[in-house]
């Protein structure tokens, strides 16, 4: 009886996993991957080399994960509901992680949506959230666009994905084959807008573009058999860029170039390391990549809610406000939550480092 519960639990643990690791884009929707300038020899890929772990690194990164460093804070991260909106035609939420709302022009974007306990295929193993989403996601205002970057858990979670897809309307943007992974959850085919690089579409009278980005994807054993992707947010008068995951490198430039200057920069900051340069960026990257797309106030992401690098969880954002400070770079801290207007911006108060 012992051994025959056991067995049903453990069943009934992994029991959605099959369908959490999504789905190899097939049809039209792969004549399009292999079509595209990205694809070559059988996956997608960056335009210069980016190996995700550099030869020679691998002992270096073994030795990181082995130091003893503080990967979540002492006290509770504090949690803010969003107020209402002052009138301006700018504002963004930070949720935690990458997940935040943009309020461009009176739509509403949701950038790479993440409510789940774990970033992973299960609900019981992988990396925990060190705080719980500000609000519960039902709670989410009616959403104009959900934009997804890439087909990691920590940016592509499929609960959260169900769930949008049956309490909001808005389509679904996302980079090359990742509408596979979609389809697979049952969002519908005209939710799902998949884009290339440097593909546009037209989103209740809202600009997006799919731009590089110096990454890889996949959420089983093969990778990058799906883009990775920044994007560009254009209304008529303003306009925001999202890094999502990404390694510096010169394309961010010619982005600032091509579509700039942006009003709002949601860069991301964490999860870095030396054995793997290529693929994440450091702090002091973030104020580059900042400086190259000519943005005017920037927002960090990708710290703070998930613990998935050897560094102490509050190393990025401490990093980066020395940075900014030096570089004479207006930067938002929001606590998970709060609304910041970008027309006047809050100063950055440090409250992070009152729960260290």
């Amino acid at each position: 009886m012992a051994g025959a519960a056991a067995l049903a639990a453990a069943v009934w643990a992994v029991r959605n996993v099959p369908a959490a690791l999504g789905a190899r884009p097939s049809g039209e929707r792969a004549s399009r991957v292999r079509r595209s300038k990205q694809f070559r020899d059988g996956a997608f890929r960056n335009t210069t080399p980016s190996p995700i772990l550099p030869p020679g690194t691998r002992q270096q990164v073994a030795r990181e994960f082995l130091r003893r460093t503080q990967r979540k804070p002492r006290l509770p991260v504090p949690l803010m509901t969003p107020g209402p909106s002052q009138g301006g035609d700018l504002d963004a939420v930070w949720y935690g992680h990458s997940s935040a709302l943009i309020e461009i022009e009176g739509r509403r974007v949701l950038l790479d949506p993440v409510w789940s306990e774990r970033c992973s295929p299960a609900s019981f193993t992988g990396p925990r959230r060190l705080h719980p989403p500000p609000v519960p996601l039902y709670q989410l205002p009616e959403l104009d666009a959900i934009v997804i970057s890439h087909d990691h858990y920590d940016h592509l979670d499929m609960d959260t994905v169900r769930l949008l897809a049956r309490t909001q309307s808005a389509p679904f943007l996302v980079p090359l084959g990742v509408g596979a992974h979609l389809e697979r959850w049952r969002v519908p085919a005209s939710r799902i807008i998949e884009l290339d690089w440097n593909e546009e579409a037209t989103v209740s009278g809202l600009r997006f573009v799919a731009t590089p980005g110096r990454h890889f994807s996949g959420r089983g054993f093969r990778r990058d058999q799906t883009l990775w992707a920044s994007w560009v947010v254009a209304g008529e008068r303003r306009r925001v860029f999202y890094t999502g995951d990404s390694g510096y490198f010169d394309g961010y430039a010619a982005i600032g170039e091509t579509y700039g200057p942006f009003d709002l920069s949601v860069i991301q900051i964490g999860a870095y390391s030396k054995g793997w340069p290529d693929i994440h960026m450091t702090p002091e990257e973030a104020i580059l990549t900042h400086l190259d797309v000519r943005a005017r106030v920037l927002l960090p992401v990708h710290w703070g809610t998930f613990s998935l690098a050897p560094h102490a969880w509050n190393d990025p954002i401490d990093q980066l406000w020395r940075e900014a400070k030096a570089r004479d770079v207006r930067l938002v801290v929001p606590r998970p939550g709060e609304r910041v207007t970008l027309d006047d911006p809050p100063p950055v108060d440090g409250w992070w480092q009152t729960i260290i």
